[in-house]
């Protein structure tokens, strides 16, 4: 089995957050491939795919570059490899039990009815570490796309293509193919994989997220609201 990470980066002079990532990867024998100046994130998963050729139980990485993994490399595989188990789909630090018609995961009002499940570490504007704990690592509907670890067999079912109906090249691309993996039966897990976002993001001021947030919800409305 091998395992393959995909990063997109928008240059090839990495910062030292993106080193260190590669690093830490590199040494848990991952082949990285770094994806610098895409035309989209779809695009870039699915030239990587076609390069490294993988089998179907191989496992791939989509993550974030500006993500710090803090466990040790022998409990980082270990995590991967509940990936063996067929039943699962995607695994990663944050997700929800439910999607509600807004289609945003991470639904403040969801998240204090309990609903989320997972962990990610930030960092505030004084450099101290901290946790958004959204609760058990457990099955979720979908994740969260700073980190998300599945086998190319489920990446061959789900299809890493953009949907036509999709305008944004770099949005919503995580609970696109994470849904898509549900809708094929696959259980998607958070779990407690230490990574630290070094960026909230803003994703919530880009008309392209919202443009996709609107698009997934108009082409999917018969299946809201989506829980598992």
């Amino acid at each position: 089995m091998n395992i393959y990470a995909f990063i997109c980066t928008r240059t090839k002079d990495l910062s030292p957050i993106t080193n260190k990532l590669v690093s830490y990867l590199s040494s848990v024998g991952v082949e990285v491939k770094l994806l610098v100046n895409q035309v989209s994130i779809f695009d870039g998963y699915q030239k990587a795919f076609k390069t490294v050729q993988p089998k179907p139980t191989d496992i791939i990485i989509l993550c974030h570059d500006d993500i710090e993994i803090s466990i040790s490399p022998s409990a980082f595989l270990q995590i991967l490899s509940i990936l063996k188990h067929t039943k699962y789909g995607f695994i990663g630090p944050a997700g929800t039990t439910h999607v509600s018609e807004n289609a945003v995961w991470w639904d403040q009002e969801l998240w204090k009815a309990g609903k989320h499940r997972g962990a990610v570490h930030h960092i505030d504007p004084n450099g101290k570490k901290y946790c958004s704990h959204y609760g058990a690592f457990e099955e979720v509907v979908v994740l969260d796309g700073l980190f998300l670890a599945t086998r190319a067999e489920v990446l061959e079912k789900v299809g890493l293509e953009k949907p036509q109906y999709f305008e944004g090249n770099w949005d919503f691309y995580d609970v696109y193919y994470t849904y898509k993996a549900h809708k094929h039966n696959y259980e998607n897990h958070t779990v407690p994989i230490q990574i630290t976002h070094m960026s909230r993001g803003e994703l919530t001021g880009r008309d392209s997220w919202h443009k996709n947030r609107l698009a997934f919800i108009n082409e999917n409305r018969k299946d809201f609201p989506l829980t598992c």
